[in-house]
């Protein structure tokens, strides 16, 4: 019986035997094949154009030796009221990390208790758009919106149309030029007479100073200077260098920078530092200034016309370009101090 049915599992599992082949089937329609798409953009390329090591570096090694990445600018590392002024509310949007963040994404003024010196992510956080080819660059900068002034009524808007309104932001002055009541007398009781230290951007505009009635030298027109509507902070501060101790991100102007439109380098405006030593020497006279250049606390009231003199004597100085940001509005301001305080 075994024998048996083993002899039947091996029928059952045989081959069995193959039929005739049917008839071929229709062949398919073969299509024509269509053009290959150009290849797109790597998906990185634009994003590697900067942040790639080799475009980063020369960035670092340039910030390191500006006066920002010094950390001039925070007095210290621990709020302490009337010391540390530079961690208080008022004055922490600009001279720390911290305070600046929160004042250009809206936030509350606050006290600063243990503050940072600025640094890259203090400027820059992330884009608002990558389409850079039709949006343009916005290199990650937290503000590239136009800038209304703090301190001007009715209210002014500066914009450059470009990066350099994120220096504006901070680089402008904070108090305003005296203003006369009636009596041609001024009562000067600040040691802090003047727009701030770095009133540039209203410098460069020629809105910041006093205008004397009766001066002999013109005022030139608001927002004509060459190197406000010729230029721009990042056009003469952030050129390409050629010995990593100018332009990029030291902020200081290069040769270069110069040299594209001017035949010689200018360090000055031609006779300004005259004018200032003279003026400075009639201000010393009359008891107005400090040798060291702080205005004196006054105690009684002064002609007004003076208090101009003084203001306007600190605003040419504290903008630190020697007049070159807006050379004709820098002579204007100090000549007719000059006649002021003869």
């Amino acid at each position: 019986m075994i024998l048996a049915s083993s002899l039947m599992f091996i029928q059952c599992t045989s081959d069995p035997i193959e039929g005739p082949q049917g008839i071929a089937g229709v062949d398919g329609y073969e299509g024509v094949d269509g053009v290959n798409g150009a290849d797109g953009a790597s998906g990185t390329a634009s994003c590697v154009a900067c942040h790639s090591e080799s475009h980063r570096t020369p960035i670092e090694e340039s910030y390191a030796k500006s006066v920002h990445a010094a950390g001039a600018t925070v007095a210290s590392t621990t709020f302490i009221p009337g010391v540390s002024t530079s961690s208080r509310a008022s004055c922490a949007r600009c001279h720390n990390s911290e305070g600046y963040i929160n004042y250009i994404t809206g936030k509350p003024a606050v006290d600063i208790v243990n503050p940072s010196k600025i640094s890259c992510t203090t400027c820059h956080s992330k884009h608002g758009t990558f389409d850079f080819e039709n949006d343009g660059h916005d290199y990650a900068l937290r503000n590239m919106a136009p800038v209304k002034l703090d301190i001007t009524e009715p209210t002014y808007v500066i914009d450059y149309g470009n990066s350099s309104n994120n220096c504006a932001s901070c680089h402008q002055g904070r108090s305003k030029a005296p203003v006369d009541n009636g009596t041609g007398l001024y009562l000067q009781a600040n040691s802090r007479f003047y727009p701030h230290y770095s009133g540039q951007a209203q410098m460069l505009e020629g809105i910041q100073g006093a205008v004397i009635a009766n001066g002999s030298t013109p005022m030139p027109v608001v927002g004509t200077a060459a190197h406000r509507t010729g230029a721009s902070c990042v056009s003469c501060h952030m050129t390409a260098t050629t010995n990593g101790t100018t332009g990029l991100h030291t902020f200081k102007v290069s040769t270069s920078a110069c040299t594209s439109c001017h035949t010689t380098v200018p360090t000055e405006v031609a006779g300004l530092a005259a004018d200032m030593a003279t003026l400075k020497a009639k201000l010393l006279a009359l008891n107005l200034i400090a040798a060291d250049g702080t205005p004196i606390v006054q105690t009684t009231t002064i002609p007004f016309k003076h208090a101009q003199a003084l203001w306007n004597y600190k605003t040419v100085e504290e903008d630190h370009s020697y007049g070159i940001h807006n050379p004709k509005y820098a002579k204007a301001l100090v000549k007719n101090a000059i006649e002021a305080v003869q």
